[in-house]
């Protein structure tokens, strides 16, 4: 039978333990709302179909909250207010994934003037003592070409580890979510008690580009005092809320402050759980937590308002609830939502994303946009194939620093989900040297999603040196993105910044916005300053070539950051990579952009 839901999500109780994974088939009702009255209804049936044995999936879009309480401010929707298919039995995960690609060409998000100015308004409303925290969001909007399935499937290598869902969202749209926060998980017996556990996430920092600076990253998530107030400030909205439900003080905060790592980010969570009151039902859960406070802000009531105000459109499904509500062992029932963030909502060939984040008094606007930057990492990756790539030399039948160029290709399999076949990588090398026996020649060796590898050889010409470079007229946004960390196919980034045909400059220098120089388009640095050899490291953005890694190996350079204003003092240039090895260079005069 073919699937047409798919449901991918982690024990919140035991996340290392077996997930809850399956396809479920046509279902064989539809229970939804259209209405705020009809919201209510819809739940209790949803509760009612699973207590008498069936598996229950849907979603509740943000603008059903008026329907349990009439002063959370939302804007009107076309759309459903809730949708739940129902399905007697789940089937098997299937086996074999999508063969097909798709591609989400994406509008990008409001600019820096109108995100500026909205936090503005924000800090405004703060300082005078109106609210404590809003969620401010915005959407992404774009076209899909290709399978929506293929998408999802983009989507989970992209954002893995969570509460995916891939469902019907009502009215002819399709829910891709790969959410990595937990709304609720409650177990709940014959009478409506049980424990309901609740785990917020508020709080952010992006991965770093080492695994040292990795580590700090997180450190410094955990030890920020914006960040926790953040996180406190949600945690004691969700007990408060809670307690609407739960058994006389039963509340409590098993964990606070817990950092997750994300591909792109960390993220702080905490846990807050409770004991539900007997006659609880499943919309009265509803009724005491929903929407999240994680995206809403707090106090609820005044943080909607603000939403409301500075959000042109419904949120629809982003913000809302997805989950699923079934059957349990011991004659309950287990209801287990997200927050729908990190989600995708199709309609016909229309998608849409929403990104935000929690503003609280003190939030920096560069800091908050470049949050957002991070958390819409995901999508962008989903929304193109790509191919890993490693260029690699080939002379005389062998090739240049072969064991480094496959040790960085596996660890960008990793890093992107993709499988890795060491002995098929290697046949593949090895068949490409055995046509190639003489000459010198580039190797572009590529690896794609079903973790296939295949090879390319052009003749490698002789560069004549010093090759003559120039200094870039901007920042290179790009610097810290996970496609400059790895080596892909994707490569627009770099392409933006290539010289122009008959400038006759062999490659660009390139400099993130602090201000520190940090590679070229294809290749890496090193600058002779007060005597020695430098070249910039991982921290300040680029990819860590193989030629680099030989050179700082033997010694032949060090790392140290070189800023825009140290450019006049490097006395020496050299570009640097495994194919060309280390070529002498000069910098061509030019004003740099502002940094």
């Amino acid at each position: 039978m073919t699937e047409t839901a798919l449901i991918d999500f982690a024990d919140p109780r035991d996340p290392a333990g077996p997930r809850l994974r399956h396809a479920f088939g046509p279902p064989r009702a539809v229970l939804a709302a259209r209405a705020l009255h009809e919201v209510r209804p819809v739940l209790q049936a949803v509760e009612a179909a699973a207590r008498a044995g069936a598996w229950v999936l849907g979603c509740l879009r943000y603008e059903a909250a008026p329907a349990f309480d009439t002063a959370f401010a939302t804007h009107a929707t076309d759309g459903p207010l809730a949708w739940f298919t129902v399905h007697d039995a789940p089937l098997p995960w299937p086996e074999a994934g999508p063969q097909g690609e798709a591609t989400v060409h994406w509008h990008t998000l409001p600019g820096r003037a109108a995100f500026d100015a909205a936090l503005a308004r924000i800090q405004q409303a703060i300082g005078e003592g109106v609210l404590y925290q809003v969620n401010h969001t915005a959407p992404l909007r774009g076209r899909l070409e290709g399978d929506a399935r293929a998408l999802f499937d983009a989507l989970l290598r992209a954002q893995p580890g969570g509460y995916a869902a891939c469902i019907d969202g009502g009215d002819g749209a399709r829910v891709l979510s790969v959410s990595p926060e937990l709304f609720f998980d409650w177990r709940a017996g014959p009478q409506g008690t049980g424990e309901i556990l609740a785990r917020p996430m508020k709080g952010t920092a992006s991965r770093g580009a080492t695994p040292g600076d990795d580590a700090l990253q997180a450190e410094r998530l955990r030890a920020s005092a914006k960040e926790r107030a953040e996180n406190v400030m949600i945690v004691d909205l969700l007990r408060n809320d809670l307690s609407r439900i739960a058994e006389p003080h039963s509340v409590r905060v098993p964990a606070l402050f817990h950092t997750q790592p994300l591909p792109t980010v960390w993220q702080m969570t905490s846990d807050v759980v409770a004991r539900t009151r007997a006659g609880t039902g499943l919309a009265d859960v509803f009724g005491a937590l929903f929407p999240c406070g994680s995206i809403t802000g707090a106090p609820k009531v005044q943080a909607m308002r603000m939403v409301r105000a500075l959000e042109d459109a419904p949120r629809g499904v982003y913000c809302g609830a997805v989950g699923v509500v079934r059957p349990d062992e011991a004659g309950g029932i287990a209801a287990t939502f997200n927050v729908p963030i990190r989600t995708v909502e199709l309609r016909g060939g229309e998608a849409r994303c929403g990104i935000g984040s929690g503003i609280v008094w003190g939030a920096d606007p560069a800091a908050e946009w470049r949050e957002w930057a991070a958390k819409r990492a995901f999508v962008e990756r989903a929304s193109q194939p790509f191919d890993l790539l490693e260029t690699l030399g080939l002379h005389g039948g062998r090739f240049r620093h072969q064991g480094e160029h496959l040790a960085r290709m596996q660890a960008g399999a990793a890093h992107f989900g993709y499988p890795w076949d060491a002995p098929r990588v290697q046949a593949c090398l090895d068949a490409l040297a055995a046509c190639h026996p003489q000459g010198a020649w580039r190797v572009r060796l590529l690896l794609d999603r079903h973790g296939q590898p295949r090879a390319e050889a052009f003749a490698l010409q002789d560069t004549a040196v010093p090759v003559r470079l120039a200094l870039a007229d901007r920042p290179f946004a790009e610097a810290q993105g996970e496609f400059t960390r790895h080596k892909t196919t994707r490569r627009a980034h770099y392409a933006a910044f290539a010289p122009a045909a008959g400038a006759g400059v062999f490659d660009t220098v390139l400099y993130n916005e602090a201000g520190e120089i940090t590679e070229s388009t294809f290749g890496n640095l090193a600058m002779r300053l007060d005597g020695r050899w430098v070249t910039p490291p991982l921290s300040c953005g680029l990819l860590p070539g193989v030629g680099r890694a030989v050179a700082l190996r033997e010694g032949r350079m060090a790392e140290a950051v070189v800023r825009l204003a140290d450019v006049p003092r490097v006395e020496q240039w050299a570009f640097v990579n495994s194919l060309r090895g280390w070529l002498p260079a000069t910098l061509a005069s030019a004003k740099a952009g502002t940094a």
